[in-house]
C-alpha cells in the first residue's frame, strides 16, 4: 500500500441560522449562561472542531444506509470487513485490527473568517463572537416558566474549512463520493446541538475541490484543481461531476 495523492476539500461553513457547539459550563463565571459555546482559548472566539463535523456527517451516512451501519444500540459503527467503505473512510476501532490502512478523510478544525470576525467586533450584541438566546420550559399545568440562556454564534456567520481526502487504492475514488454525500445530507440536517429548534442550519459555499499527487510531494508542486469538478463550488454539483 503506497500514497497514490490526496485531495483537499476547502471552502466556507456559513451559518444559516444560530449555531451551538458546547463548551465546558464549569468554566463560567456567574451570571454565565446555561450553556455556553467552545472556545478557541487562544482567541477567545468560537471554533467549530472537526471532530463535530466529521463525527456528525459520520452519524447521518450511517442513518441513511441503516440497513449496512446503523448499529442496533445506536452505537457508532465499527467491523472487521476490510472494504468497509465507511470504515476505511471515516475510520474504524483500533480493536478491530483490520488492515485496512489509515483513516481516508481528515477534518481540520474549522475557524472563523477575518470577515466574519470583523462583523462581531463591529456589532454590540455580539460578545466573542456570540449571541445569548432565551428560551422558556413552560409547565405544562401550570404554565409556570424555566427560563435558560443558550449560547449561539450567530446568523451569517462564516468559518473556513478544510478536509484531506487520500487515496491509496484505487476503490477509494469511489469513497470520495461518500464525502460529499455526508455534506449533502448535513445541509439539511443540522450541526450541533438545539437543531430541532432551529439552530445549527448551515451551508457549504466556495468549495474547491484540489489534488495533489504522489510525485508532487518529491518536486514541491502546490495543490491544483482537480478538472473533473472545474467550475462547480456546491456539494451538490461536486456530487453530481464525481
Amino acid at each position: 500500500m503506497e500514497l497514490i495523492k490526496n485531495y483537499l476539500i476547502r471552502g466556507k461553513i456559513v451559518c444559516e441560522t444560530g449555531l451551538h457547539i458546547g463548551g465546558l459550563s464549569e468554566a463560567l463565571k456567574i451570571g454565565g449562561t446555561d450553556s455556553p459555546v467552545i472556545m478557541n482559548r487562544m482567541t477567545n472566539k468560537p471554533y467549530i472542531p472537526g471532530s463535530s463535523i466529521k463525527g456528525k456527517m459520520r452519524s447521518l451516512l450511517e442513518l441513511k444506509h441503516g440497513n449496512l451501519w446503523l448499529h442496533p444500540d445506536g452505537k457508532v459503527h465499527s467491523c472487521k470487513d476490510l472494504n468497509c467503505n465507511l470504515c476505511v473512510s471515516f475510520g474504524r476501532s483500533a480493536t478491530d485490527d483490520v488492515k485496512s490502512g489509515p483513516t481516508r478523510l481528515i477534518v481540520r478544525d474549522s475557524h472563523p473568517t477575518l470577515e466574519t470576525i470583523e462583523k462581531w467586533d463591529n456589532n454590540d450584541d455580539v460578545l466573542h463572537g456570540t449571541e445569548v438566546k432565551g428560551e422558556n420550559v413552560l409547565n405544562r399545568l401550570t404554565s409556570s416558566a424555566n427560563p435558560r440562556f443558550i449560547e449561539r454564534v450567530p446568523a451569517g456567520s462564516a468559518f473556513g474549512f478544510e478536509m484531506v481526502f487520500s487515496i491509496y487504492d484505487p476503490a477509494d475514488e469511489d469513497r470520495l463520493k461518500l464525502v460529499f454525500e455526508a455534506m449533502t445530507l448535513l445541509e439539511d440536517n443540522y450541526l450541533g446541538g438545539y437543531g430541532s429548534r432551529g439552530s445549527g442550519k448551515i451551508t457549504f459555499s466556495d468549495i474547491e475541490l484540489l489534488e495533489k499527487i504522489s510525485d508532487d510531494y518529491k518536486t514541491g508542486k502546490d495543490w491544483h484543481p482537480y478538472e473533473k469538478v472545474s467550475g462547480a463550488d456546491s456539494v451538490h454539483e461536486i456530487l453530481e461531476r464525481l
